[in-house]
């Protein structure tokens, strides 16, 4: 079966987006996404999205690199908004409803930079904490060292070190693969942390969305950035996301979504 695909990125964390009105591609969702994502042999990308449409109501599947599925991705679900957006031609304003394995989540596009590029705001929902996740004290972290276990419909630890530059989060990650690790210093600047992020069945990426908002919980928490701070800016290594944490620890996330190419393929 040919079937098409749209890849995006958001801050270089990239997608490949297929659109569920072309039918069952005649292969398991894991084994395409992991023949497709795979960087050397496949077109590449951190993870395959499946995209219903039903006028402003969408659905989202997610698959990692690995073939394993997701509950959520902050950066997936603009990837998949913006597809959907171009597939019905509506403009800046425009509101959707998505569901996801993590529950409904709301997006709003409230920008287009360019013709490749459009911002989303998007409700995540809730940040709850979770217990620590099996095997941390492989990790051996200082026990003085703040550290955060909380879902965004997906797990996430998040640790504080002084220089994210300095630890080597690909072996700390897969000593906790089944959880989305991140390291987090403050700054630049006041209302900000930086932030590096080892994905569950995706490995090192440039950003992850949903570990932004963790992020963002765990420096308003641990007084990284001033409570009376009305958005945390969270830099990674492919751009800057913003996130809102509201008194009720729901979580806001702002950012783009840049459309890179379609491609044709044999299922």
């Amino acid at each position: 079966m040919r079937a098409s695909l749209s890849k995006h990125h958001g801050l270089g964390n990239d997608f490949l987006v297929y659109d569920a009105a072309q039918g069952d591609p005649g292969v398991a969702w894991s084994e395409l996404a992991r023949r497709l994502c795979a960087r050397t042999t496949g077109i590449g990308a951190d993870g395959l999205l499946v995209l219903g449409i039903d006028g402003a109501r969408l659905s989202m599947r997610l698959f990692n690199a690995d073939g394993s599925p997701a509950e959520m991705s902050g950066n997936g679900i603009r990837c998949l908004v913006q597809a959907a957006h171009h597939a019905l031609g509506r403009g800046p304003g425009a509101v959707y409803s998505v569901d996801t394995d993590a529950g409904l989540r709301t997006a709003e596009v409230v920008g287009e930079p360019d013709g490749h590029t459009i911002l989303v705001r998007v409700d995540m929902g809730p940040v709850t904490d979770l217990p620590e996740p099996e095997g941390w004290a492989a990790l051996e972290c200082d026990p003085n060292r703040p550290v955060r276990h909380v879902s965004l419909g997906n797990p996430h630890s998040v640790v504080g070190v002084e220089d994210v530059r300095l630890v080597d989060l690909a072996r700390l990650g897969g000593l906790v693969p089944q959880v989305n690790l991140e390291i987090i210093e403050p700054g630049p600047g006041t209302n900000a942390v930086t932030m590096r992020v080892h994905e569950r069945g995706a490995g090192l990426t440039l950003a992850c969305g949903t570990g932004a908002c963790a992020a963002a919980d765990a420096a308003l928490a641990w007084g990284i950035v001033p409570r009376s701070t009305d958005e945390v800016v969270v830099h990674m290594d492919g751009g800057i996301a913003r996130v809102h944490i509201a008194g009720d620890r729901t979580a806001v996330l702002t950012g783009p979504a840049t459309w890179i190419g379609t491609v044709t393929v044999l299922t």
